[in-house]
């Protein structure tokens, strides 16, 4: 069942998105936000998530990028952590629900299903796939009390 999206974050998406960021970084720049938080280096990092990753064409970035919130969250950081309980399921709830939302919608995950092999429809589509995305990574590490 489809769900609306929150309009402000819908907003500050496409904000985002015209300062130049791709869909992961977006979504990662949402987390840090929320957290009160900056790491220039990890909103670097997603951008090789663009495209597919690396411009292969392959799953969207959101997937991967929500996959990558999840475990800032719940992953092993340093030598003296060990990933948080609840990680292997959070990134296999929300893989999970990104497939089966993208096939319903579009048919696939990877970018060119998506759009539908028409460049055009990114600004139509990928905005409400990001909000969705990043909602969708919220509820479930909020469910889990992890955030």
């Amino acid at each position: 069942m489809r769900k609306g999206v929150d309009m402000e974050l819908l907003e500050r998406v496409v904000e985002l998105s015209l300062e130049g960021y791709c869909c992961s970084q977006v979504m990662a720049l949402l987390l840090l936000e929320l957290l009160g938080e900056e790491d220039d280096g990890f909103v670097r990092a997603m951008g090789g998530l663009i495209n597919g990753g690396g411009y292969s064409g392959g799953d969207c970035g959101c997937m991967s990028g929500g996959a990558c919130l999840i475990s800032y969250i719940t992953g092993k950081g340093g030598e003296n952590e060990s990933e948080l309980r609840g990680h292997v399921s959070a990134l296999c709830h929300f893989t999970h629900w990104f497939a089966e939302e993208m096939k319903e919608r579009y048919g696939g995950t990877d970018c060119g299903e998506i759009l539908g092999g028409d460049q055009r429809r990114k600004m139509e589509r990928c905005p409400e796939i990001m909000a969705l995305s990043f909602e969708k990574c919220i509820e479930i590490l909020s469910g889990k009390g992890l955030i």
